[in-house]
């Protein structure tokens, strides 16, 4: 076992060491004995062990004792702890590249490649705050079963994939995912669903403007959805400034004012936000891809490899 461990150790040290590169020779020499059954050279192991503990025995005789009487003990407690560090690590480079999080599809706790925990955080729910935090739950916790996804604005509604945004105009995490979607709708063709949530209270009455604008211009719904995710989240805070690029995608401002203050549609957005918020959703943006949830603003990569077939878990 101990050549195993020196195999591994020295072909690293190896990369800046020439006189290592030949260690890492033996060691392999050992490996290969070993594997076939055939006890390693006597040599090599016998002269890696009187370095380790001659090393050892300048800080402490005790301790040299110990390796010494202990050595292939030691050597197998080592190997076993390598592989399995080995095996995390790798877990946690696969994660974070098809989730976006060392720890996991929507997993708060610390990632060496995401040590903000950028890529799962969320605007708060509640209205008045704009506090961003990393959401603790997973995928699990959310379903998208209440959400009457055929009330909502949708483009290729014969896509073989689907994927619905829960986002909000006014929400920087949204506004990072909002280009990358749709990329995604572009590249796949995917059933795409638009889902407003808005969360802060200066962006509340875009709920009933969304509404309206989907129900009475369904064709230049996506025109001016794009043009509101284009502008300024301060501007889009303006009711002045919306009309006006209603105005721009030849909706007429007066008749969406009109229907935006209809008791009945903003009966139908309580209605709506009520459906939402029983999805168990902590924050926007949340996209559920083929009804798997993706909180926070992943990169691309993580958005895409959720239509392909080879994940492991």
């Amino acid at each position: 076992m101990f050549c195993i461990l020196a195999f591994v150790v020295l072909s690293i040290m190896g990369l800046f060491s020439a006189s290592h590169r030949e260690l890492a020779k033996e060691a392999w020499q050992c490996v290969w004995l070993r594997v076939t059954f055939r006890p390693c050279t006597v040599g090599f192991k016998e002269k890696m062990k009187g370095r380790l503990v001659a090393a050892l025995l300048r800080r402490s005789t005790l301790a040299a004792k110990i390796l010494h009487q202990h050595f292939e003990a030691l050597s197998w407690v080592i190997v076993i702890v390598t592989v399995i560090s080995t095996g995390w690590a790798a877990r946690g480079v696969y994660n974070y590249y098809f989730y976006g999080s060392c720890n996991g599809l929507n997993a708060s706790g610390f990632c060496v490649f995401d040590p903000t925990g950028a890529n799962n955080e969320t605007s708060e729910i509640g209205g008045l705050s704009t506090q961003c935090t990393a959401t603790p739950k997973t995928e699990r916790d959310l379903t998208l079963s209440p959400v009457p996804v055929k009330e909502f604005p949708t483009q290729n509604k014969d896509g073989k994939n689907q994927i619905v945004f829960i986002g909000c105009y006014s929400c920087d995490y949204t506004r990072k995912s909002y280009p990358l979607i749709q990329q995604l709708v572009k590249e796949t063709g995917a059933q795409y669903t638009f889902v407003d949530f808005p969360v802060h209270s200066s962006a509340q009455y875009l709920g009933a403007y969304t509404q309206c604008v989907a129900s009475l211009e369904p064709d230049k719904f996506w025109k001016w959805n794009d043009d509101m995710f284009a502008a300024s989240k301060t501007d889009v805070a303006n009711p002045e400034f919306v009309q006006k690029l209603l105005t721009q995608a030849d909706i007429d401002p007066a008749k969406i004012v009109k229907c935006a203050n209809s008791k009945e549609t903003k009966e139908v957005v309580d209605q709506h936000n009520k459906a939402i918020r029983s999805t168990g959703i902590y924050g926007p943006p949340t996209i559920f891809l083929n009804g798997r949830a993706y909180v926070g603003p992943k990169p691309y990569r993580v958005y895409r490899n959720a239509f392909r077939w080879f994940r492991l878990w």
